[in-house]
């Protein structure tokens, strides 16, 4: 059985994240105290304790989830033995959770992946005034019916003017969302059941990321990403931009911008790691959502959440 390991993207936090790990293991520990003095903030707190809505704030949420995702793989390689290179054939990270993927691979290093990942979310928080975007998710929905919906009420009838409405992300399991200018966003989830979509829900989100309004901040993470040294990943990288493997540094350096406003090709990158031989995947990290859209995407494959101390000691046994 191949094993690739998965990284969950914005959504999957919550106050208490990580708290239980540190408790348990040293190594978890010092991973959280790592990205407080990259990012001089005691991010660890606002993870362990709250508030809600402090750490659902982009810029804390994006750093945090990836100290989770790396805090749990350093616990499974110091207290398991676990060698990534020789026991994972791929890594592929949901949107922010790319970055974990590439930290997880030695591509980053953790510092760099915390500063990057808070200037991430600054830019894409900045990148649009707020309350001018939206986001909403079309459930029972595939990707032909969003793209066509999307194509459909981009353009202002009252005006004329187009605006920005695109697909963000491609979940699979017939979930896919939507990210533009609210109007269009609102006008398509007004639309959607005449579209034959099941249920449009607006998103609880602070900026429509994914799409063209996110350009700006595409701007800021070339300049940054520029700058930052990276290797290559000693385990192919699935790309959200291509559904493909990237290893060469330069071309992750520019899949990482093109990330910014390009869909998330989520289901493509499922598919494709199955199509690759992997038949047991393992989410690292918060939550279990990209656990939950596995077993649509690829029903035939293993799929474990290891986020906690227990679940990192069930998951040892195993291999």
């Amino acid at each position: 059985m191949a094993l690739a390991l998965v990284f969950p993207g914005q959504g999957s936090q919550a106050p208490g994240m990580g708290r239980d790990l540190a408790a348990a293991f040293p190594v978890a520990r010092q991973t959280f105290e790592e990205v407080d003095e990259a990012l001089k903030q005691k991010l660890s707190v606002l993870m362990f304790e709250g508030p809600a809505d402090q750490l659902t704030l982009t810029a804390n949420a994006q750093p945090a989830l990836m100290a989770h995702s790396l805090a749990v793989l350093r616990v499974l390689e110091q207290e398991g033995g676990f060698d990534l290179a020789g026991r994972v054939a791929l890594v592929a990270g949901h949107s922010l959770g790319e970055y974990s993927a590439l930290t997880a691979a030695r591509a980053f290093d953790l510092g760099t992946a915390a500063r990057l990942l808070r200037l991430r979310g600054e830019a894409m928080q900045k990148a649009t005034p707020a309350g001018t975007g939206a986001m909403a998710a079309l459930l029972g929905a595939e990707l032909e019916q969003a793209q066509a919906l999307c194509a459909a009420h981009a353009t202002d009838p009252a005006t004329g003017k187009a605006e920005v409405l695109e697909v963000a992300n491609d979940n699979g399991g017939g979930q896919v969302v939507i990210s533009g200018a609210k109007a269009a966003v609102d006008r398509a989830i007004a639309a959607a059941p005449a579209a034959g979509i099941k249920r449009a829900l607006p998103l609880p989100v602070s900026a429509p990321f994914h799409c063209a309004l996110m350009a700006p901040a595409a701007e800021v993470m070339a300049e940054a990403l520029e700058r930052a040294p990276i290797a290559a990943p000693v385990v192919p990288v699935i790309a959200n931009v291509t559904a493909a493997k990237a290893t060469d540094p330069a071309m992750i350096r520019d899949l990482l911008v093109a990330q910014v406003t390009a869909t998330v090709r989520w289901r493509e990158c499922v598919a494709a790691m199955a199509a690759m031989g992997c038949d047991r995947f393992a989410e690292i990290g918060a939550g279990k959502v990209l656990t939950g859209l596995m077993k649509r995407n690829a029903p035939d494959a293993t799929a474990t959440a290891i986020g906690t101390p227990a679940e990192v000691e069930a998951f040892l046994k195993t291999l």
